[in-house]
């Protein structure tokens, strides 16, 4: 199995874990944004917005710059390529199990013909 950084995958799952810190990502992804609007679209105070910026730039998804009294937010540079491998990884795993039960299924179901067809 590959070694992974857990301190980075933790970092960026718990960022990505909360649906308003998703939320300002994607929005980033069209424009870069103050905190001032973010806190506004998502209907949050100053603070609260602050610290899930704080979050997302732990983890190097984001990136802030003050100018001024604004605070900027834009994407960050670190891509997610660690965490795009972790989840493939668990993917492949699932979908041969899920391969794997499938053909039990159908040899189950086989069966279940034959032995019907038997007893007549």
């Amino acid at each position: 199995m590959v070694q992974y950084s857990g301190t980075r995958l933790d970092a960026s799952f718990s960022a990505l874990s909360d649906a308003t810190r998703r939320g300002v990502l994607e929005q980033l992804v069209r424009a870069d944004a103050s905190i001032t609007y973010l806190a506004e679209k998502f209907s949050m105070t100053l603070t609260g917005m602050r610290k899930h910026v704080d979050v997302l730039e732990q983890a190097g998804l984001v990136i802030t710059e003050k100018v001024g009294r604004v605070r900027t937010c834009t994407l960050g540079r670190r891509r997610l390529d660690e965490e795009a491998k972790w989840i493939e990884s668990y993917r492949r795993l699932w979908d041969e199990r899920f391969d794997e039960l499938d053909r039990v299924i159908e040899e189950l179901k086989r069966k279940e013909r034959t032995d019907g067809r038997s007893k007549k």
